[in-house]
């Protein structure tokens, strides 16, 4: 006999948010590892302890390449943690709203393509407007879901 689930875990939405969520947790953790590859492959260290570690003090230095991965993942801008972490709040409360399962795919979908095109362009320097056009559709949903939380939430402010 199965044990009984957690309410969260009847949800349907709930769990659409949760497999979008942890998709979009895996994408930032490979981007990390692609990193990681990158520095050990062009022997590029931020820290003197790694570059002594692999051939030598001359590999404690920048380079492009892994500049670019870097800047992906922990950059002055931090795009994904300004716009992943919004959205696992968002999407969290929005899933409490008991909406539409269909409508809060489509929104958990587009945020999650949106935010994996937005890599690719940025990792492979594709053409502008590609990366721009791919944050500002994952925006969308984003907003969307923000704007039915703050109606849900007005008559008890």
């Amino acid at each position: 006999r199965a044990a009984p689930s957690p309410r969260m875990m009847e949800n349907t939405v709930f769990m659409s948010f949760t497999f979008y969520s942890t998709i979009l947790i895996l994408k930032m953790y490979v981007v990390a590892i692609i990193t990681g590859q990158v520095r050990l492959r062009k022997k590029a260290f931020a820290n003197p302890e790694d570059a002594l570690r692999n051939g030598g003090l001359q590999y404690y230095r920048e380079d492009p390449d892994v500049e670019r991965c870097r800047r992906r993942v922990r950059g002055p801008h931090r795009n994904d943690m300004e716009n992943i972490f919004p959205f696992l709040f968002l999407g969290a409360i929005y899933s409490l709203l008991d909406p539409s399962p269909a409508v809060a795919r489509i929104h958990f979908f587009i945020f999650c393509v949106g935010r994996i095109i937005h890599t690719i362009a940025y990792l492979l320097q594709l053409k502008a407007p590609t990366r721009s056009v791919a944050y500002s559709v994952a925006q969308l949903p984003c907003f969307s879901m923000a704007l039915q939380i703050l109606l849900a939430t007005t008559p008890y402010w």
